[in-house]
């Protein structure tokens, strides 16, 4: 069983707008407004590699430094 956070954000179904704005507010600066990397790496194949549970895990867990520990609100 999936703690909570991760069963909640596995159910959403996907908003481009609401996505794009968490993005940019939150990632953009480090991954580049367009993912394709600037302080952190590019996103643009990361699905290829990372099944979605690890995704979600490494975004929420702060263990990737220097990427910050981050849970959005999707209220």
């Amino acid at each position: 069983m999936f703690e909570p956070y991760v069963q909640e954000v596995l159910s959403l179904k996907g908003d481009m707008n609401k996505g794009r704005a968490i993005f940019k507010t939150n990632c953009a600066e480090c991954h580049g407004l367009q993912a394709d990397g600037s302080v952190g790496p590019s996103l643009h194949q990361v699905h290829r590699h990372k099944f979605k549970i690890k995704l979600i895990h490494q975004v929420t867990s702060g263990k990737t430094p220097p990427m910050p520990k981050f849970k959005p609100s999707f209220q």
